[in-house]
């Protein structure tokens, strides 16, 4: 199994969990975010005065999934958060050792 994050624009939310609908997958996860990569933020002026905000609102999607869905899940997902600019975001994949569903008790795939 493997955990997907997924750090994005906000606005591309919307198009992220259509994209996950599209290709069958349910279950997400969503989590407001703020951060920097290379960009390290923005400089804006607001009445004539400069100001930096070094840490900019993103949205983290994560989902689990079956090893053999993780790069199509993952490419859906870059594909739909895509503007094509710089804070685009990115995407994590990792290993996922055990799941357990809490109200049945099943485990690993079944579990998903």
């Amino acid at each position: 199994m493997k955990e997907i994050k997924a750090i994005f624009r906000p606005d591309k939310l919307a198009n992220v969990k259509q994209a996950l609908e599209d290709l069958g997958h349910a279950g997400v996860t969503v989590i407001d975010v703020r951060g920097h990569g290379i960009q390290k933020g923005v400089v804006q002026q607001w009445r004539g005065q400069e100001y930096s905000i070094d840490l900019l609102p993103k949205t983290m999607v994560i989902v689990v999934v079956h090893d053999h869905e993780a790069l199509d899940i993952a490419q859906a997902i870059a594909a739909a958060a895509r503007t094509g600019m710089i804070g685009d975001g990115k995407i994590f994949i990792g290993d996922i050792g055990e799941v357990i569903r809490i109200r049945t008790g099943e485990t690993g795939g079944e579990a998903l």
